[in-house]
């Protein structure tokens, strides 16, 4: 039994970033926080945004992780007590699953004294989620590519944004399911099109590090996923045309329909504009993060 209660903090995630599809994301500076402990039954409260979305029963998504953890390790996992105090937008393109995924993976580590550190924790929740882009970025923060290799494990890479340069985040005033999402994608893609992708994901992800702004737009281009998506995102195609001084460009946050607005420092005004499409387009919009999670999920105990 805990002897104190726990706490796990896991930011958001945003993927693909333009032209890195299923392989680029990133860490956000909005929250998942759990509070957790081993308790006689299963009780978990929830506050926060979207709050009414979250289950406060068995089949709650963080608990539900838990349980297979503790099941694949060939051990049971006790009730806990499980405190969710969310600030993520969920139904946005914003890895709130993916968030809840890496929660239940790190409370099962605890509970169960598995000790694992974040790698294992990264193989863990990518293998539960099915890929490795948003828990990535969960678990790591900052920028991360990802891959799994060809024994199924995940593999990935952080890397710090330039300082000269920030990132925002637009939420309409709607919600777009994932798998909507994906079932507008194509199944085979042509080479023209692979090779336009990985230019500029290469391209992008020395940009960001290096801070050379003359890659952009061309960097955040992309023919994979977000012309597909088009039609279920009113206004998308205008935002990823819209050019402004300060105004790096912008990119579907993951499978949408929340808006990546990459900047440069000092012009985080470019959301406006943004916004303004929306609107035209007949949706509230808001700004709901300002930056990027330097750091992934963080651990500690509480004393009670």
């Amino acid at each position: 039994m805990l002897e104190t209660s726990s706490r796990v903090r896991v930011p958001a995630s945003s993927a693909n970033l333009g032209p890195g599809f299923d392989a680029l994301g990133l860490g956000l500076d909005i929250y998942l926080e759990c509070r957790f402990r081993v308790a006689p039954a299963l009780n978990i409260r929830v506050s926060g945004r979207d709050a009414h979305t979250i289950s406060t029963g068995p089949d709650n998504l963080i608990w539900q992780t838990a349980l297979r953890v503790a099941a694949d390790a060939g051990l049971t996992m006790p009730p806990i007590e499980l405190e969710i105090a969310n600030d993520i937008p969920i139904g946005k393109g914003l890895g709130s699953s993916a968030a809840a995924l890496t929660a239940g993976v790190v409370i099962a580590s605890e509970v169960l004294k598995l000790n694992w550190d974040q790698h294992r924790v990264l193989d863990e929740a990518a293998r539960i989620e099915g890929h490795p882009d948003n828990v990535a970025a969960c678990v790591l923060g900052a920028i991360v590519a990802s891959a799994i290799d060809s024994e199924g494990k995940a593999r990935a890479v952080r890397l710090d944004l330039n300082p000269h340069y920030g990132v925002a985040v637009v939420v309409p005033d709607y919600v777009l399911s994932t798998s909507k999402a994906r079932q507008v994608l194509p199944t085979t893609y042509s080479r023209a099109d692979a090779v336009f992708n990985v230019q500029r994901s290469a391209l992008l992800i020395v940009a960001l590090a290096t801070g050379v702004t003359s890659a952009f737009p061309t960097a955040l281009e992309d023919r994979m996923h977000q012309p597909y998506r088009f039609p279920l995102v009113p206004g998308l195609e205008e935002i990823t045309k819209l050019r402004a001084p300060g105004l790096l460009g912008c990119a579907l946050s993951g499978a949408g329909p929340s808006i990546l607005v990459f900047h440069e420092r000092g012009h985080e005004d470019v959301c406006e504009l943004v916004r303004g499409v929306f609107q035209a387009h007949g949706h509230s919009s808001e700004i709901v993060c300002k930056g990027i999670a330097h750091y992934g999920y963080k651990l500690d105990p509480v004393t009670l």
